[in-house]
Formats: structure tokens, C-alpha cells, sequence
């Protein structure tokens, strides 16, 4: 089991280096009075990491208002 998981893993990490070789071009995100130009690769990688780490923190704030409400709750 354990060698499917690496070779998934490479697999993906290969996939990943060819998207990021294929998309070098830099792209304009301006948002605000911000303006900033990155390549397309950079931002990709940012805004998924960005997506779990919110995505993270609401996983987590909703097991803790499971675990709140389930432990004041009087049990019947």
C-alpha cells in the first residue's frame, strides 16, 4: 500500500512540474490599490494553499461547535 501512495505522489508532484514549466508566462492580479505580477504557476500554488488553509479552518470550527453544542446539550 505504501508503494501506490509514493508512486501517486510522484505522479502528481510530475504533474505539478509540468504545469508549473508550461505556465512561466507572469499574470497581472490587481485587487485594491494592489498590483502584483507573478507567473500563473506561483499563483495557482498559492491560492490552493490558500483554499486549504481556510478550508482547514472551517473543518475545524465546525468540529468544535459539534463538540460544544453535543456537550452542553442534556442527553435524553
Amino acid at each position: 500500500m505504501r508503494y501506490i501512495l509514493v508512486v501517486i505522489l510522484l505522479i502528481f508532484l510530475g504533474a505539478l512540474g509540468i504545469f508549473a514549466v508550461q505556465n512561466l508566462e507572469s499574470i497581472s492580479v490587481r485587487f485594491l490599490t494592489w498590483d502584483f505580477k507573478a507567473p500563473f504557476a506561483f499563483l495557482a500554488v498559492v491560492i490552493y494553499v490558500l483554499g486549504m488553509l481556510s478550508g482547514w479552518s472551517v473543518v475545524g470550527f465546525l468540529r468544535r461547535s459539534i463538540r460544544h453544542v453535543s456537550a452542553d446539550s442534556p442527553r435524553v
